[in-house]
């Protein structure tokens, strides 16, 4: 889909706000992404992974001067906000939990674009367990990473299925910690993402199910967001981020590219191509990775901040529609 980015300028121009920084007189572009890698490289996975090693900001910047500063963070979500709280951060690419949470604890971000749909989550069982179903994990203890879009996965898998995070003995353990937990039998099972299969084909995990099995119900969403200074004050330098990001979309959204992209991620993230291999087996890549702020995705965001309100995960709901940046609104976009 070619988006009418010359327009777009235009409009991202109109809503900046007097008083604000120019766009000439920026230096540098900061970008937070929540850290997957198990190794010693970075790896945010999806379209970050395809920017960086495609330098595509960077060209996409190079001849105004202005620099592009990846900044990766172990601690995912609830770290980058703070980063944001703190004024250290311009953008992220980050899950709907997250980026939800910090909309609704004040930070006043301007959502600018999808990253990712639809993404497949897993619960992890320790080997013979018997944990075949969600409701099999009644009273059982389950390692969840607070306050990142696998929390909100869950609980929209629980919720499904009439359950709330109150049936089950939920432990907070980042991904590496619920991984290492579950091969000990320290716990009972864990939610998260294809990591999980590399612990089933070693055997110290069984993968009781996936959101496919669930319907879709509990897959993840992934947004760009940007901090109100940033995006008000530079609408020229969205623009041109957003029109290079459209490079990175179309080359992930060519079904053709599969292969060289589990390979690009697998490198990056130190993870066998094996889990990503069997984590889009049945998957397209053009439906994972469309940009676009479509009805249906905002629809899905709206379901997710709907839930988190209902889970008390949030303190206040709040409206996507205002979210969306003011020259998306007006670019019709």
């Amino acid at each position: 889909m070619k988006l009418p980015f010359k327009r777009l300028i235009t409009l991202f121009a109109g809503t900046a706000l007097a008083g604000l920084v120019h766009a000439a007189e920026l230096k540098e572009i900061r970008i937070a992404v929540p850290d997957l890698s198990a190794g010693s490289q970075h790896s945010g996975g999806g379209i970050t992974d395809v920017l960086r090693q495609q330098q595509i900001f960077e060209k996409a910047f190079a001849d105004q001067g202005i620099t592009i500063q990846w900044n990766y963070f172990k601690g995912a979500g609830p770290v980058i906000n703070e980063a944001f709280a703190n004024g250290q951060v311009d953008l992220a690419y980050l899950g709907d939990l997250a980026a939800i949470i910090g909309r609704s604890n004040g930070l006043d971000t301007r959502l600018l674009s999808a990253t990712a749909r639809d993404i497949k989550q897993y619960l992890g069982v320790v080997p013979g367990s018997g944990i075949k179903t969600l409701h099999d994990l009644k009273g059982k203890r389950v390692a969840v990473f607070r306050g990142t879009a696998s929390q909100l996965s869950f609980d929209s898998a629980l919720a499904s299925q009439g359950l709330s995070e109150k049936d089950l003995k939920v432990i907070n353990l980042d991904f590496n910690a619920a991984g290492a937990a579950l091969a000990a039998k320290q716990i009972d099972a864990t939610w998260g993402g294809s990591n999980l299969t590399a612990l089933q084909a070693k055997g110290l995990a069984d993968i009781a199910l996936t959101t496919k099995d669930l319907g879709g119900a509990g897959s993840i969403q992934a947004v760009l967001v940007g901090s109100k200074e940033f995006v008000d004050g530079h609408p020229d330098a969205v623009a041109t981020l957003l029109k290079a990001q459209q490079q990175a979309v179309q080359w992930l959204t060519d079904d053709n590219n599969k292969q060289a992209y589990i390979e690009l991620v697998s490198g990056l993230a130190s993870y066998p191509p094996v889990i990503l291999t069997k984590d889009l087996q049945d998957q397209q890549l053009s439906r994972i990775f469309p940009a676009t702020l479509d009805p249906v995705f905002l629809g899905k965001l709206q379901d997710a901040v709907d839930l988190a309100s209902r889970e008390k995960l949030i303190r206040r709901s709040f409206q996507v529609s205002e979210w969306v940046a003011p020259g998306l609104v007006a670019a019709g976009l």
